[in-house]
């Protein structure tokens, strides 16, 4: 089967999978109750790590890639904080008064823990700082981490610079459980914090051996600040002098070779400078890039980031294996939006704040700018923020020894929506129907066990998917992608089987499926307080 015939939603197969998965998913992969581990990364392209076609040295997401089974077609929300309030509530983010994490939401930690499980989260929350919406109110028994978006990864209580984001003179929310943390020691580096509590835990957990646990680990790498150990960084000298176009060019012939991408879409192309829109966003030509150096530096310490990411994935697999426990858990990874070109608005200030320093080290604060965060999406277009596929693709990664054929690649559609449902299959749990005293709203996302089976890509799980941020939106429905990029005020219309890539809008073509489908956007957004103008329609 090629890439195109299993992306369909609509054929016969669509009753199948749709009355399916509440009994034969359940049978053979649910059985006894698994530990489960979701690892989320901040920032991560599309095809950064090198089982996606990166050259970025990725040993242990690779072998967990190798033993288990790869997405293609797995989507996130665009941006850090709404794809964490949909991971952790089912739910399509809600965006106006009342905020993303709302009294009658449930959690993962609310379900999982009233499944019967021990529950833990590490790493970035974004969710709220302060209780009622602190981890350790909603579910999970132990915190560690960053409770707000980021912060200087050698001393998370430095401030950021005074151009960005107001320039918060205050620490940046870092807690272990309920008390705030605001010194670090030397030699602090929080990846490698988050990996260590990860190890602690995970010895910890296994003791109990009648109760499973559920671990949410969230790795704020590679998000800005660049900052690495030297010794990483030193290892990408030189790597990507060629630039992020050449970049781009093998990263996609890896992919197809791996079968992750079809031959027949093409490579997208830069957008160019948009005059109605906020920020200039067009990326500079590689022979036009006025200090190289810098340039190639930021995407060295990038992939020095990921590296140390992965090096301590590696760690919490041996931490699993030692706790015995290694064969019934289930270990996910994914990431919370496309490559991250963040902040051009504020590129100059960046320059001078930097100026004189080493990119990378703790006094600096640099992020890896628009032409490698386009890059880092290879082949598709776009970035963090936008609604094509280069922002709201992300790689995924399910490894659970013999409960999932190894080496497999899946083609099926899914969605941050759905690990709410799916986890609470694997825990034979039930969503609960009321919260802190209200009714749960209603789940949204569906179960993702079919896609995990043998043939997955044939199953069919959403009818349509759809995004709203930042004046960006998008309906997937089929094959069919509608789109709406911020400051070009009309829709466009691809055919992801034909053209993924969105190199080829269709919109003229079709009218009234523009039609049908921005109507469906229009209704999906009024029933999620989704964003647009008054009398837009």
């Amino acid at each position: 089967m090629n890439l195109g015939q299993s992306t369909s939603f609509f054929c016969v197969a669509l009753l199948v999978s749709l009355l399916a998965p509440e009994s034969h998913a359940a049978e053979s992969l649910a059985g006894s109750r698994p530990n489960v581990v979701v690892i989320l990364c901040d920032d991560l392209g599309y095809s950064d790590i090198a089982c996606y076609g990166g050259e970025i040295r990725t040993p242990n997401l690779d072998s967990m890639a190798a033993e288990g089974l790869r997405f293609t077609q797995f989507y996130n929300n665009a941006v850090c904080v709404t794809t964490r309030a949909s991971m952790i509530t089912g739910l399509y983010p809600r965006q106006k008064k009342g905020g993303l994490l709302r009294p009658n939401m449930v959690t993962l930690g609310d379900a999982m823990k009233a499944s019967g499980y021990q529950t833990g989260y590490i790493g970035k929350w974004h969710l709220g700082d302060a209780a009622p919406k602190r981890p350790i109110d909603r579910g999970f028994d132990r915190y560690y981490g960053l409770l707000s978006g980021c912060c200087n990864f050698f001393n998370p209580g430095q401030p950021d610079p005074v151009f960005y984001n107001g320039g918060n003179p205050s620490p940046r929310h870092f807690a272990d459980g309920e008390k705030t943390i605001t010194e670090f020691p030397d030699g602090y580096y929080s990846t490698d914090a988050f990996t260590d509590r990860a190890v602690e835990w995970i010895g910890d957990f296994a003791k109990h051996d009648e109760q499973p646990f559920f671990l949410h680990l969230c790795y704020t790498a590679p998000h800005f600040p660049l900052h690495a150990p030297a010794e990483d960084i030193a290892r990408y000298a030189g790597k990507f002098d060629d630039g992020y176009f050449a970049l781009r060019e093998r990263r996609l012939k890896k992919m197809v070779e791996a079968g992750l991408i079809d031959a027949k879409w093409d490579l997208s192309s830069v957008d160019p400078k948009q005059s109605d829109f906020r920020y200039d966003y067009a990326v500079t030509p590689w022979d036009e890039v006025e200090d190289l150096p810098r340039e190639r530096r930021r995407m060295e310490v990038y992939a020095a980031m990921v590296d140390r990411m992965d090096q301590g994935i590696g760690r919490v697999m041996v931490a699993l294996e030692q706790a015995g426990v290694d064969d019934n858990t289930v270990v996910m990874f994914l990431s919370d939006n496309g490559g991250c070109a963040s902040w051009p608005q504020h590129e100059a200030e960046f320059v001078t704040y930097n100026e004189g320093k080493i990119l990378g080290e703790e006094d600096t604060y640099e992020f890896v700018g628009k032409g490698w965060g386009w890059a880092q999406n290879a082949p598709f277009r776009r970035h963090k923020t936008w609604t094509y596929e280069g922002g709201i693709a992300t790689p995924m990664i399910v490894r659970w020894p013999k409960r999932v054929a190894a080496g497999e690649i899946t083609h099926g559609v899914g969605h941050v929506i759905d690990f709410m449902p799916t986890l609470l299959e694997l825990a034979g749990g039930e969503y609960p129907q009321t919260i802190n005293g209200e009714a749960s709203l209603e789940l949204e996302g569906k179960s993702f066990l079919p896609l995990l089976e043998e043939n997955g890509s044939e199953a069919v799980i959403h009818d349509q998917l759809a995004w709203e941020l930042y004046g960006n939106r998008a309906l997937r429905r089929g094959k069919w992608k509608l789109v709406w990029g911020a400051g070009l005020k009309k829709w466009e219309l691809y055919d992801m089987e034909q053209d993924r890539t969105e190199t080829r809008d269709l919109a003229s073509v079709y009218p009234d499926r523009i039609q049908a489908m921005s109507e469906a956007w229009y209704r999906w957004a009024d029933a999620t307080e989704g964003k647009y103008e008054n009398g837009e329609r």
